[in-house]
């Protein structure tokens, strides 16, 4: 996607909605164990990012087992692009720390949006992604039907930093307009 939002805006060769799948709503429940960086505890906050946007959570004073229970919405154009995730401490007066990092993908839950699984109990497991070298994944992770819309749950183990897992939830919003996932 070479095209900057101010040419599309000009008429340029597509339209954002155009290449928009959808957009991905990203629970950030909680924080697990997380490293100490201020003198017994930490300041932790979340950013995620995937291509150029950039979202964070709020910052949770003097935790480290956060409950951020927050949504942030990522618009997603190429689902192939991975997803970054990092923890930083809050410092009013020098420069946040950082407090580890993970990384996961999204085309499992992408393909397993696609499937046709209309009339499936609530509650029924789509697929499982097991813990690799290649994602950050602290355990198995389940994508399921639940309440009329496809979920997974992870839980990130945090590279970089001596210890701490983020527990996250994924759910799609389709966008009228858009250009969907068929």
């Amino acid at each position: 996607m070479t095209d900057s939002p101010k040419a599309l805006a000009k008429g340029g060769s597509k339209s954002l909605m155009e290449n928009l799948l959808g957009l991905l709503r990203i629970r950030v429940k909680r924080g697990v164990n997380l490293a100490v960086r201020d003198v017994r505890s930490s300041d932790p906050y979340v950013v995620i990012k995937m291509g150029k946007q950039k979202l964070k959570t709020r910052v949770i004073k003097k935790d480290v087992n956060p409950e951020w229970n927050e949504d942030l919405t990522l618009s997603v154009t190429d689902p192939s692009i991975p997803i970054k995730l990092t923890v930083y401490d809050h410092d009013t007066f020098s420069k946040d720390d950082k407090m580890g990092d993970g990384e996961f993908g999204i085309v499992p839950y992408i393909e397993a949006l696609k499937m046709n699984i209309e009339g499936v109990p609530s509650g029924t497991i789509i697929t499982r992604i097991q813990p690799s070298r290649e994602n950050c994944l602290a355990e198995e992770s389940s994508i399921l039907w639940k309440d009329g819309k496809v979920v997974q749950d992870m839980c990130l183990r945090l590279r970089n930093v001596e210890c701490g897992e983020v527990e996250i939830q994924l759910q799609w919003i389709d966008l009228p307009g858009s250009k969907g996932l068929s």
